[in-house]
C-alpha cells in the first residue's frame, strides 16, 4: 500500500517537497519530509507553510483512505497549526490520526516531530466528505 500512496505524489506538491509516506494503518498515516533550503523562510528556518503543507498532505490522504473513493471526495475545510520549535536541518515526521470519523466530517490530529522525536508543530484539520454527484462523467 505504501508504494501506491507514494506513486500518487507524482507531479504534485508532495513530490516537490519530497514528502514520503512511511507508515499506514486504519486510522493513522505517517510521512517524512527533509528540511533543507527549499523549505526555508528567509531567516534560514523551516517555513511554517511547508510544515502545514506536510500536515495537510498526510491528513487529507488519511481521510481519503477511510472513505469509498468511488462515491466520495475529501476536501480540507480547516487547518490550524501551533509551531512550538524551530528546525534548521534534518527530517521532520508527520504523524496523523483520526480523532473523529463521521459520515460527513473527519477531525484529524497531526503531530509534526523532528528526528529527535521532539514536537515541532501541533496541527488540527477538519475534512468534509462530499458524495460525488455523478460517478459516470
Amino acid at each position: 500500500m505504501l508504494k501506491e500512496l507514494n506513486r500518487l505524489r507524482k507531479n504534485t506538491l508532495m513530490n516537490t517537497l519530497q514528502i514520503k509516506y512511511i507508515y499506514v494503518g486504519t486510522n493513522f498515516l505517517v510521512a517524512k519530509m527533509p528540511v533543507n533550503k527549499k523549505v526555508f523562510q528567509p531567516l534560514g528556518f523551516l517555513h511554517g507553510g511547508a510544515t502545514v503543507a506536510l500536515a495537510e498532505s498526510v491528513g487529507s490522504l488519511l481521510s481519503t483512505l477511510n472513505v469509498n473513493k468511488n462515491f466520495f471526495n475529501v476536501f480540507n475545510v480547516e487547518i490550524s497549526a501551533n509551531h512550538v520549535r524551530f528546525v534548521k536541518e534534518g527530517i521532520i515526521f508527520a504523524n496523523a490520526k483520526i480523532i473523529h470519523k463521521g459520515k460527513t466530517l473527519h477531525l484529524i490530529q497531526i503531530r509534526i516531530l523532528n528526528d529527535k522525536k521532539n514536537l515541532v508543530s501541533f496541527c488540527k484539520m477538519t475534512n468534509i466528505i462530499i458524495p460525488k454527484k455523478n460517478i459516470y462523467f
